[in-house]
């Protein structure tokens, strides 16, 4: 079978070479629940052959030392992304739910920050040297690191993925893949642009994909690889660093999310109000970023309820290639009735300003529709303030000055970001110091760049990506010493 070809059912890139083995399963939309196409899900042999392939193509090619190589390698694994960034947007967009419009932008990024980490890997710097007292020198140097275990979420499993495997190839890593069966025909378009970089030697960059978790265990739980880089839930990320304990794995964690949205009585309403709505309805609330919490000085806090009030009940839902919709559909009906289940305890301690719920009738009636809901909650020890829930759900909840406002946004476990909006910027600033999170954003909400790091605080996450750091991640540092001679005596 050529490089460049897929398997009748999408499969999976092992060694370098697809690989049949595992289950045959159907994807399916959730757009409308009707079939896409089929996929091969890993088992354990699968994951086992992944692993060894990394382990190998790491200890015994010369990848870790060749940083031209590497970056040669992802130019060109841009270029191969960029040749199929439409059709993998599609394919995204149908399975995974999302609007086109985000996920074509989630393929420009991938291109944009996969060039990134080319360039690392060509312009990051060495160690230092230094003479520590006469005639001792002392040198150092960052080395790659291993095996690295990348394990990706179904939310957006392309640019989440690139986001962690290209710095630790960058770095001279070898990776295996392990992408979520929800956007298995997305995945293994992926894996076809990996297979088409004739610059990746086998076995450094593994592309898998699995509807259960014995694969991601393996990766965790096996000696052979030396990191682990997850995002996805918090309890999840736990899990994985307990067991990663007993091999003392490197970890980098991006976890779970409750991101305030900080809104002070000097805002521009009028700017802000669409990209609260945003904050929301992006990736149908399916974001570890969303924005699940308004945060409103009490002076403007009936102007913004009612501009929220009127926005939510005239969401305009569809199909995620609808390119009239505002929100798509949930990834599947169980999240549906999750999402449903956790507002419908909500009426029992706050004032539901907006229902959303189920769609259940109509054309839509077919896909995992949920209308969105906005939550008026005062208590910080209610259910819906304190955890993610991880569909289109925003609370509304009241404070009276800065101290106020720091207290009720600090009030939960996460700490991944936060938005703060006021026409006085030493204000935004001054509260966003005080915010515990890791990106705080400044009368905006969402923007990024592969030029600074992500990162989260608290139980959202250990360790950073993107930015200039990233590649830190994935290297151990080695100290070498020597002492000159000792002259000859007379």
């Amino acid at each position: 079978m050529e490089r460049s070809t897929i398997t009748k059912a999408a499969g999976n890139w092992i060694n370098g070479a697809w690989n049949d083995g595992g289950t045959l399963r159907q994807a399916v939309s959730p757009s409308n629940g009707q079939p896409l196409g089929n996929y091969l899900d890993i088992g354990p042999e699968e994951a086992r052959q992944a692993i060894q392939a990394a382990r190998s193509a790491f200890d015994t090619t010369g990848w870790s030392r060749d940083r031209s190589l590497r970056s040669r390698a992802l130019f060109e694994l841009a270029g191969e992304v960029a040749k199929r960034a439409d059709e993998m947007a599609l394919m995204l967009a149908r399975e995974g739910g999302k609007l086109l419009a985000q996920t074509q932008w989630e393929l420009q990024v991938t291109v944009d920050w996969l060039r990134h980490g080319a360039a690392t890997a060509l312009l990051q710097t060495g160690g230092r040297a230094l003479e520590a007292a006469p005639g001792l020198h002392f040198h150092s140097d960052p080395e790659a690191l291993g095996v690295v275990g990348v394990i990706s979420p179904w939310n957006s499993p392309v640019i989440l993925s690139v986001r962690a495997v290209a710095p630790a190839l960058a770095a001279g890593c070898t990776v295996v893949l392990k992408l979520p069966h929800q956007t298995a025909l997305t995945n293994a378009l992926l894996a076809a642009a990996v297979a088409a970089t004739r610059s990746l030697p086998p076995g450094v960059l593994n592309v898998i994909t699995e509807t259960g978790s014995v694969g991601a265990a393996m990766l965790v739980d096996s000696p052979d690889v030396d990191m682990i880089s997850y995002t996805g839930s918090t309890k999840v990320g736990r899990l994985i660093a307990a067991n990663g304990a007993r091999t003392l794995k490197r970890l980098n964690l991006e976890l779970g999310g409750k991101a305030p949205l900080v809104v002070f009585d000097d805002a521009d309403l009028e700017a802000v109000v669409p990209q609260i709505v945003a904050a929301l309805v992006v990736m149908n609330g399916q974001f570890c970023c969303t924005g699940a919490r308004v945060l409103v000085q009490r002076g403007v806090a009936d102007r913004l309820r009612a501009a929220l009030v009127e926005a939510y009940r005239n969401v305009r839902l569809g199909a995620s290639d609808d390119p009239d919709a505002q929100l798509g559909p949930l990834i599947d009906k169980a999240s549906v009735q999750r999402v449903d289940a956790v507002v419908a305890e909500a009426a029992s301690y706050a004032s539901i300003l907006v229902r959303g719920g189920p769609v259940t009738e109509g054309p839509l009636a077919a896909g995992a529709f949920y209308r969105p809901s906005l939550i008026e909650v005062e208590s910080l020890d209610a259910y819906v303030v304190r955890n993610e829930v991880f569909g289109p759900v925003q609370t509304f909840e009241i404070f009276d000055d800065e101290a106020d406002a720091i207290a009720r946004a600090n009030a939960t476990e996460y700490g991944l970001a936060a938005s703060v909006f006021s026409g006085d910027l030493a204000r935004c600033r001054r509260v966003g110091k005080a915010i515990r999170a890791g990106h705080i954003w400044m009368n905006c909400w969402g923007v990024m760049s592969e030029h600074f790091e992500q990162s989260g605080f608290k139980q959202s996450g250990i360790g950073v990506l993107c930015g200039p750091r990233a590649i830190e991640q994935f290297q151990e540092i080695k100290v070498y010493a020597s002492a000159e001679a000792t002259p000859a005596a007379a």
